[in-house]
């Protein structure tokens, strides 16, 4: 058997670059463990703003610019509907936090996304003393639902190993790679936290950040809009909605924990005050890198071999820009942005 590429890893990542291979008419094989479960069990919002600081998200308006037609196309492409556009309300915390806001209005990356005027509506179960902040141009992408789509429509293509990528196996030669039967002229790793079992790129300074969410059943709540406050509510139609993230830079499982679990609930009763009902809870690892850019590029002494990564927290906004700068680096020779490259790190 012989392709153009192999992908380990199907999250954001490779499923984006899958979609470059695509149009280009390139021939490729994923193989896909189950290992890594951060693009499945991610809240999957995007947001053009830091709301903790009122400041603009890296390249956001570069990034949505991409993204979005790319999640219609996927939403076309695999007749799904994944793209669920809302605003996001900031929950004010003090009158400090409302002259934030506005002070935010005069910064230009800022201005198209910030609302002028402050909600001062009053929603059935919302704790929020001084206002809101209204957020335009925010949405989630329903990123389970996504992925397992793309893997089904990779299977029914036959573009699709559900294994473990074993790394000794990989052989390395003049002009080409092999891998058991495969031959393949590169290999793209975008395997998130899984990065680290990588002999190849176990050196990137890849930092593990668990985040768990729960999804819970309220009732009496009836917002339609993402509420930002010291945790996002989400909702996701008949009264449920999905609480999260924690942040735990300790615990290196993806499994839900009962200490997760009570942190959210602390925080909750802090944003809500109307009886719920959890109903599930899940957990993952996210790949986040010191500098808060993502790990892009070749490896520096085997040129075949590739690496997709470090997409954080926002990884429905940058995986498709990413994805598309490293195959027109890798097919066209274009020069990656010095900020992704690997290269800064060597």
């Amino acid at each position: 058997m012989k392709v153009d590429y192999i992908i380990v890893g199907l999250g954001l990542a490779g499923l984006a670059f899958c979609e470059e291979l695509i149009a280009a008419n390139k021939s490729f094989v994923v193989f896909e463990d189950d290992s890594q479960t951060s693009s499945l069990v991610a809240g999957g919002v995007y947001n053009p703003v830091i709301l903790k600081r009122f400041t603009p998200v890296w390249n956001a308006k570069s990034q949505l610019e991409i993204a979005l037609p790319f999640y219609k196309r996927l939403e076309e492409k695999l007749n799904i509907k994944v793209d669920e556009k809302f605003i996001t309300k900031k929950v004010f915390k003090s009158i400090e936090d409302q002259n934030n806001w506005f002070e935010a209005l005069d910064k230009p990356k800022l201005v198209n996304y910030l609302d002028k005027s402050l909600d001062t509506s009053k929603y059935k179960g919302v704790l929020a003393d001084f206002n809101f902040g209204n957020v335009k141009g925010t949405g989630r992408i329903d990123t389970l639902k996504l992925v397992s789509s793309y893997r089904k429509f990779l299977k029914k293509e036959q573009r699709i190993k559900f294994e473990k990528f074993q790394y000794k196996k990989l052989e390395i030669l003049k002009n080409m790679l092999l891998y058991q039967n495969i031959e393949s002229t590169k290999i793209v790793f975008a395997e998130g936290f899984g990065i680290k079992q990588n002999p190849f790129f176990n050196y990137l300074p890849l930092n593990e950040a668990k985040g768990e969410l729960i999804t819970i059943y309220a009732p009496d709540l009836t917002i339609d809009f993402l509420l930002k406050s010291t945790l996002f509510v989400l909702p996701l139609g008949n009264h449920h909605y999905k609480i999260g993230a924690t942040f735990n830079w300790k615990d290196k499982t993806s499994l839900p924990s009962e200490e997760g679990k009570e942190e959210l609930i602390t925080k909750l009763k802090k944003v809500i005050n109307v009886p719920y009902k959890i109903i599930n809870q899940t957990a993952g690892i996210r790949p986040t890198v010191k500098d808060r850019r993502p790990l892009v590029g070749v490896h520096q002494k085997y040129k075949k071999l590739c690496v997709l990564n470090g997409l954080g927290t926002r990884g429905v906004m940058i995986a498709p820009s990413v994805a598309k700068k490293l195959f027109h680096h890798l097919e066209y020779n274009v020069p990656l942005d010095k900020e992704i490259n690997i290269n800064r790190f060597l």
